[in-house]
């Protein structure tokens, strides 16, 4: 993968839209993502920095643009960071916080 893209589930995982990677490839081949508006059910899947992805989640639904890739899964408020919040929604809650 080219390096200004991510594999989506790594991003999820990521920016803690998931607690798992595979909790957050499941969020993506269960097509509860959306990237710019298309479902994708690939994991796999490229994105990139201004993609917006849309997870549907049972909890919330939230709308975020990407604004890094990041390269761990750190604390909370560097995961924030990772995206913009379109939705107007509260950012998503981890269990393991």
């Amino acid at each position: 993968m080219r390096e200004d893209r991510q594999r989506l589930d790594k991003w999820l995982w990521f920016a803690r839209f998931a607690r798992t990677r595979s909790l957050a490839a499941r969020l993506a081949s269960d097509g509860f993502v959306r990237v710019n508006g298309s479902r994708t059910e690939n994991p796999a899947k490229g994105i990139g920095i201004g993609d917006v992805v849309t997870v549907a989640a049972p909890h919330a639904t939230l709308a975020v643009r990407v604004l890094g890739l990041g390269v761990r899964r750190g604390p909370a408020p560097e995961a924030r960071l990772l995206y913009d919040d379109l939705s107007g929604g509260s950012p998503p809650q981890d269990p393991s916080l």
